[in-house]
This record gives C-alpha cells, sequence and structure tokens, in this order.
C-alpha cells in the first residue's frame, strides 16, 4: 500500500448505503477498532511498512495538509485467527513524528489505538467513508482477488494542533468473521 493506492475515491461523509447492519455497524464503530477485533478472535498485528512520504494530492486534503508535505507513513495488517481482516494505514506530518505524535514510531507491533485513547488532549474527527476495488495484478490488498471490494473509513485525530490520519479498511474475509457471534 502506498499514499495513493490506499486512496478511495471519492470518501463521502455517510457510509455507502445499504441494508447490512454488520457492515454498518463495524463502519460507524466509535472507539478503538482494535478492541472490537479482540472480541472476535485472536488478533495478529504485523507491521507492512513504515517511512517517510511525500502526501499526496487526495490525502493531503483530508488531513488539511498541503500536497507533498512530508509525513511518517505507518501500514498494518491485522489478522484474526490467521484470516487477513483489516489494513490500515496512518500518517502524520514528518516533524509530528517527532515530536507531538513520536510515539507513533515506537509502536512496533502494538496498534496505534495504544496512544490515542488514553490522552485527554486528543480529538477526533467524524468518520469519512471509501469503497475500493482491487485491480489486477496489485499486491497493495493481503488476501483480495482482483475485482473485489474493500469497505473503508478514515479519520483525523488531533493533538496540539497536529494531525494524525489513520485509515482502516476491511478486508473482504473480515465480514464472514464479523458475523461470528461475539466471544
Amino acid at each position: 500500500m502506498t499514499p495513493d493506492t490506499a486512496f478511495s475515491r471519492p470518501w463521502h461523509s455517510t457510509p455507502p448505503p445499504g441494508k447490512d447492519r454488520v457492515k454498518q455497524a463495524w463502519l460507524q464503530r466509535p472507539g478503538a477498532l482494535t478492541a472490537g477485533l479482540r472480541r472476535l478472535g485472536e488478533v495478529r498485528l504485523t507491521v507492512r511498512r513504515e517511512s517517510a512520504e511525500a502526501l499526496t494530492r487526495g490525502w493531503a486534503a483530508e488531513a488539511g495538509l498541503p500536497a507533498g508535505t512530508p509525513v511518517w507513513w505507518r501500514e498494518i495488517l491485522m489478522t484474526i485467527d490467521g484470516v487477513p481482516a483489516v489494513q490500515a494505514c496512518s500518517f502524520t506530518p514528518l516533524p509530528a513524528s517527532r515530536g507531538v505524535w513520536k510515539a507513533m514510531r515506537g509502536l512496533g507491533l502494538r496498534p496505534l489505538a495504544d496512544i490515542l485513547y488514553q490522552d485527554p488532549r486528543i480529538t477526533r474527527s467524524g468518520f469519512c467513508f471509501g469503497r475500493l476495488r482491487a485491480r489486477r495484478g496489485n499486491q497493495t490488498w493481503v488476501g483480495v482477488d482482483a475485482g473485489q471490494t474493500i469497505l473503508a473509513r478514515h479519520s483525523v485525530f488531533m493533538r496540539l494542533g497536529q494531525p494524525l490520519l489513520v485509515a482502516e479498511y476491511f478486508l473482504p474475509a473480515f465480514w464472514a468473521i464479523a458475523r461470528r457471534p461475539f466471544a
């Protein structure tokens, strides 16, 4: 995943229409997504990539930053009972990744939620929702076949005036797991 391949065109302020209550509930679920995922099974997190990137025009607009802003980009995969369930990416301006959001760089295999819900100075925007279609030959998405749909959401966390955008992508296999009764 890169800043370009992770961008849904377009993002909307309401979830995709449909009567599927399970999908609607997960897309709009408040709080730490990881906590909810842990109720479905054993969650494992893999860091796929961490690097400095130049922010694409689309993501820049979503985060309220100028296009080309250098950011610290983090991409992870979460599996539930070994099944690829959610991919996520997050970014903050590079100087903020060494200052206000420096804990983002030290997470290792811990979820970002470990730092987002402990500080009362952190606020969260509302969600924006998107839908992506996997392309043939695209190595971006784990366990996704060409043509499959990936539902996504993102929000912006603010701390001391610095944004940290978090985008979460619900992989197709996630929805079967989400329909299991909570443990």
